[in-house]
């Protein structure tokens, strides 16, 4: 289907449920849709166009009409894990924690409870980052590669997983439009980010930093950045949140962006806008854009962009610097 038609559908179905979005948020949307839809994201977390329960209602609504009018839309799920919601494309969400499992040496992992931060492998950190690789299979049960189909009611992982525990074991909950993962990640020690414990540090430092396309709300949650498909992973356990805040927000930053443009009539240029965007610590990235693990994931998403020409027009990656401010904790 062409970009045009997908979004025509999506803004359709936005009037008719009367989801008033304002433009920045609607922007996002559209081209987090688009990134899902045509494979270049697995995973997207929604800190826009409101709050809990009511996102979740005005998505749910959302993918149900688009379901009905295009199959493009058909492997689009809502997902929660305690306040956090998701969107996710259940077929490249299997593929990405397949793949995770098997390449872990693509991702890099940064102990955030050292100060300095320190770039560590797996094995160093034994304790969290055993609790991350059990997470991540524990996703691949919930989201087996071997078993994903266009069932739009079904997401045969969990309902295997539903059926195969006791009732009084925490199981996947799961509707047509949603699966919450909260009560199956609850005991684990790989932190989660909430809107009640990160959101108002996050504002002070969006605030403090003026660096506009930087989110520290989305980035200092262990685990987190590998579920966005993010090269890199910031590991502390849930007793050094606060240690993890300070030694990262008390840094300079490098912040990586994959920027994209749309495809358009030759007569309307597309605006480069973000696909996504990720931070590492200064002083582990002084080769920016030329680090191993840099090149190494954008010809990755390169790959991907190679199969999505159609909807986008160029891809590259952008590198800035976000210098620290003092915030009172």
């Amino acid at each position: 289907m062409e970009m045009e038609e997908t979004l025509k559908i999506l803004n359709s179905s936005l009037s008719a449920i009367k989801w008033r979005l304002k433009s920045a948020a609607k922007l996002r949307l559209e081209i987090d849709i688009l990134a899902l839809c045509t494979g270049m994201r697995p995973v997207i977390m929604v800190d826009y166009g409101g709050k809990m329960p009511e996102l979740q209602e005005y998505l749910c609504a959302l993918l149900k009409l688009c379901q009905k009018e295009s199959p493009v839309f058909e492997d689009l799920r809502v997902m929660i894990i305690e306040d956090m919601i998701y969107l996710i494309n259940v077929k490249e969400l299997a593929e990405h924690v397949s793949s995770s499992l098997i390449s872990e040496a693509e991702l890099q992992f940064v102990d955030l409870e050292q100060d300095p931060p320190k770039m560590i492998t797996i094995t160093e950190n034994s304790s969290v980052g055993m609790q991350l690789i059990s997470v991540q299979k524990l996703f691949l049960s919930f989201f087996p590669l071997d078993k994903m189909n266009n069932d739009v009611a079904s997401c045969s992982g969990i309902d295997d997983m539903s059926k195969s525990q006791s009732s009084d074991e925490p199981v996947a909950s799961q509707s047509s439009e949603v699966i919450d993962l909260s009560n199956c990640l609850h005991d684990t020690q790989v932190t989660v980010p909430t809107l009640n414990g990160f959101g108002e540090v996050d504002m002070n430092v969006k605030y403090q930093w003026q660096c506009k396309m930087f989110t520290l709300f989305s980035e200092i949650s262990t685990g987190i950045e590998w579920l966005l498909g993010y090269p890199v992973v910031y590991l502390f356990g849930i007793d050094h949140i606060a240690d993890a805040i300070y030694n990262l927000s008390t840094k300079s930053l490098r912040i990586f962006r994959i920027v994209v443009s749309r495809n358009g009539p030759p007569n309307k240029g597309s605006l480069p806008e973000e696909l996504m965007s990720f931070s590492v610590p200064y002083d582990l990235s002084m080769g920016g854009s030329k680090e191993p693990w840099a090149e190494m994931f954008l010809a990755k998403m390169q790959s991907k962009w190679g199969k999505c020409k159609q909807t986008w027009r160029t891809l590259k990656m952008e590198v800035s610097e976000c210098f620290p401010q003092a915030i009172a904790l």
